[in-house]
């Protein structure tokens, strides 16, 4: 595909992995067009040449589906228990909204699906978290894209907006215990946001056909330039 041609589609712009990626991709030289779906418009992005941002109702995105026309799609939605303050609505967030998404822009024409997921996914897990996102992965193989590249970051390390004690604790420790983390262990080992969206980027533009796990080590493996 020549360059500049195609559409990249981001759910989850306003998070750490979201963030990263709206700002890498708008310098992608294979990218004529970047949509972000967003509750309010982002004033920092609002006067770019290049994006498009789309004020997005998750509950009736049917009604919008003319708008999530895209080649890539890169969701990024998630919540914690804090945020959602029931099950019922984190289940909605991680699980329904991922899942209606990628089944409108499947039917757009969109061809690759790229998704932050987490580590320990497993839909048979005890763990409601890991369950949950264990089901939305098993579910999204199940529509039908072309390339589905699921990735498990461990730790994500990044400025959020919001504190989270239980995050930022976890982050200092990661850090200081970095070195430990070689061999097997090292896909435990936390991840910039920014390594994520990197590594989400060029996976998207090798395009693996199927659906394709990822892993913390195996992002960074993939964030790395291509060599020739």
């Amino acid at each position: 595909m020549a360059l500049k041609q195609k559409v990249a589609l981001i759910a989850g712009a306003s998070g750490l992995v979201g963030q990263a990626l709206t700002e890498l991709l708008l310098e992608a030289p294979e990218y004529r067009e970047v949509i972000i779906l967003v509750r309010k418009p982002v004033e920092r992005w609002q006067h770019h040449t290049g994006l498009r941002q789309v004020i997005v109702d998750y509950e009736h995105l049917e009604q919008q589906r003319h708008e999530l026309q895209a080649d890539d799609i890169y969701c990024c939605l998630g919540t914690t228990i804090r945020q959602a303050k029931t099950q019922e609505n984190m289940y909605r967030i991680d699980v329904t909204y991922p899942l209606e998404l990628a089944r409108i822009a499947r039917e757009e024409g969109a061809t690759q699906f790229l998704v932050v997921s987490a580590m320990g996914a497993d839909s048979h897990s005890r763990v409601f978290y890991s369950r949950i996102k264990g089901e939305m992965e098993q579910q999204l193989a199940q529509i039908g894209y072309e390339s589905l590249s699921i990735v498990r970051p461990s730790l994500l390390l990044g400025k959020r907006r919001e504190f989270r004690l239980g995050e930022r604790t976890g982050a200092i420790l990661a850090r200081g215990l970095a070195p430990l983390f070689i061999g097997p262990m090292n896909k435990y080992k936390a991840i910039s946001a920014e390594i994520v969206a990197e590594g989400m980027y060029r996976i998207a533009q090798r395009k693996p056909q199927g659906t394709v796990v990822y892993l913390s080590n195996q992002l960074q493996v993939a964030a790395r330039p291509a060599t020739r």
